[in-house]
């Protein structure tokens, strides 16, 4: 086990680099099984997609880097043909328990296996994440799900000679459940119509690549998708290139902000950020720190984040404003731990609504550990006070984001920080330490065996 030793209280200064989209990344190469072979550049170094390669790995596909494991190539070749469906698979149970995205390999392995024994998915522990979007619609492509309620696992197979189109209506806006659906759709005879579909700028990515090997998806970007079903496609001249994070870039605002730093994020494309918004438009994420006060500039090189005291902004009636989440074009429900965070280091009072996930706010208690001022209203809503000064505290990381905004507290506190089960910090974000270090923060990674 590691943990990261943090002395906080200094300003930051210089560039961070912006690693590849995880939550583009991941879908995407879940849907290298709907093909003969997928090449991919700018794939992010983290565990969850170390994660899931060797899932693929596990079963057969083969995936080479030629020393450079930000460009892989994916090859399906020694697994058994699409639609062949004479063998029967059982996944890694450890494996699929690692991540959540490994429940996106169920129908697209379902096409090539008699049957398919998938163990329920893991992925952070923010709340209830039902798998109803992903089998109700399925189902609808002639899929059958089993439940082991006993050994959590589902058997998936296809009942249908071949795949037939439909009109799905999502009743909620799942971005992993539209994944799943538009992976499958692809090859389905006839047009298949989303209604309610999630488009996220990473589903989008995925609406890109497979548009790439001839696939027809009409209306990316919107929330009503038509695909039209062809029966292979083709293989990819050129690599295919992972788009930046902007959950990543959105950590990194917060962190320039709520440490009163100059920080300029690179690699990162002003119309990738905005997208699908046009011409100088806030992107979601910039909309939602700037609700905090703070500015940013775009430059040649990036996006600037200048050091500043934000002051968080009030409603036209003075009252205290209310920063919620939503599906895209909303501010992602990713960013909140981040923006709870920065609003300890704002000054002025903020209530934060996360809509989307009951145990999102779970972790403000460490937050509170650190001096914060925070009061947990219920489950989904907290008001943030500020600016109050931090103090070291020794905490653990409960998921990834809540795990990042840990560490810009660390940065942001008087004395010497423990962060813990940083595993779940790896998961979502690429040699962060170094990074961190290359802007002068002083972070350290070390064993728990170096304790003794």
């Amino acid at each position: 086990m590691e943990k990261f030793i943090i002395e906080g209280g200094n300003e930051l200064s210089g560039s961070i680099r912006i690693s590849g989209n995880k939550n583009e990344a991941l879908p995407v190469i879940a849907a290298s099984l709907v093909t003969n072979e997928m090449k991919l550049s700018n794939v992010p170094q983290i565990t969850d997609i170390i994660s899931l390669l060797a899932l693929l790995k596990s079963i057969g596909v083969t995936c080479e880097d030629n020393g450079d494991p930000s460009v892989i190539t994916l090859s399906t070749h020694n697994l058994p043909p699409l639609f062949e469906r004479k063998e029967s698979l059982i996944l890694d149970k450890k494996l699929c328990q690692s991540l959540r995205a490994s429940f996106l390999l169920a129908a697209p392995l379902a096409l090539r296996y008699k049957e398919v024994r998938i163990y329920e998915p893991g992925g952070d522990s923010i709340g209830r994440r039902p798998l109803d979007a992903h089998i109700d619609a399925l189902k609808k492509f002639g899929f059958h799900f089993n439940y082991n309620i006993h050994k959590n696992y589902f058997t998936v197979s296809l009942k249908t000679p071949a795949l037939q189109s439909c009109d799905i209506l999502l009743l909620e806006a799942s971005v992993m459940a539209t994944e799943h659906i538009i992976s499958i759709a692809v090859l389905a005879k006839g047009t298949t119509r989303i209604y309610h579909a999630a488009c996220e700028p990473h589903v989008q990515g995925l609406c890109h690549i497979l548009a790439r090997y001839g696939a027809k998806i009409k209306n990316i970007g919107s929330n009503f998708l038509e695909i039209e079903g062809i029966e292979t496609l083709d293989k990819l001249a050129t690599p295919y290139r992972i788009a930046p994070d902007l959950i990543e870039a959105g950590s990194f605002i917060g962190l320039a902000a709520a440490t009163h730093s100059s920080i300029t994020i690179t690699n990162i494309a002003k119309e990738d950020f905005t997208a699908p918004l046009k011409g100088d438009a806030h992107s979601p994420i910039l909309t939602g720190f700037s609700v905090l006060g703070i500015t940013t500039t775009w430059m040649p090189d990036g996006l600037l984040i200048p050091a500043q005291t934000a002051h968080i902004t009030q409603d036209i009636l003075g009252s205290i404003v209310r920063l919620s989440d939503a599906p895209w074009p909303g501010i992602p429900a990713d960013l909140m731990s981040i923006l709870t965070v920065t609003a300890t280091q704002c000054e002025g009072t903020i209530l934060l609504h996360e809509k989307l996930f009951e145990s999102r706010f779970v972790w403000v208690d460490r937050l509170i550990s650190f001096g914060a001022h925070i009061i947990l209203c219920d489950p989904h809503r907290i008001v943030v006070s500020g600016k109050t000064p931090l103090y070291a505290s020794y905490i653990s990381s409960p998921d990834i984001r809540a795990g990042m905004a840990l560490i810009i507290a660390a940065l942001c506190a008087s004395g010497t920080s423990e962060v813990h089960n940083i595993y779940q910090i790896d998961r979502g974000y690429e040699n962060l330490e170094q990074r961190l270090q290359n802007v002068n923060a002083v972070i350290q990674r070390v064993s728990h065996e170096a304790d003794m």
